[in-house]
């Protein structure tokens, strides 16, 4: 990997590993060689990093096959927007791809983080994972 290839940060937690986001990572990628970062803010109900580790376990993998290449991982502030602020001021970033639920229940779209990061002067995407039709519930009682 040239030492001058973008450096994409990546968003996520309860989305990390959602088919949308995977999308955007291949897309990314197909543009040209770039390193990837995936930032999981540590959720606030969480006193530890237990929950975000696993979102980190599971995502990596999936991000590295959509990638095609190493993918690392950080787990920051509870706050997305502090989270990234802190990243960008210890490494060069060049993009960031937000991925977050679907508006109607999205906290970081309510709280409007992608403004807020574009505020930051970095070029944002915004991947917003699809709403299952199914009912966990339902689910449950099969």
């Amino acid at each position: 990997m040239p030492d001058d290839a973008p450096h994409v940060l990546v968003v996520a937690h309860r989305t990390a590993a959602t088919p949308g986001l995977m999308k955007a990572v291949r897309r990314r990628a197909q543009v040209g060689p770039c390193t990837v970062t995936l930032l999981v803010p540590k959720p606030y109900w969480d006193p530890d990093t237990e929950e975000a580790e696993l979102v980190v376990e599971l995502a990596v993998p999936l991000l590295e096959q959509a990638a095609g290449r190493r993918v690392e991982a950080v787990i920051g502030d509870s706050d997305p927007v502090e989270a990234v602020r802190q990243l960008v001021s210890a490494t060069a970033v060049d993009e960031v791809i937000v991925s977050t639920l679907p508006e109607r229940v999205s906290r970081w779209l309510r709280r409007d983080v992608p403004s807020r990061l574009r505020a930051l002067g970095l070029p944002v995407t915004v991947v917003t994972a699809e709403q299952s039709s199914r009912s966990l519930l339902a689910n449950a009682e099969r």
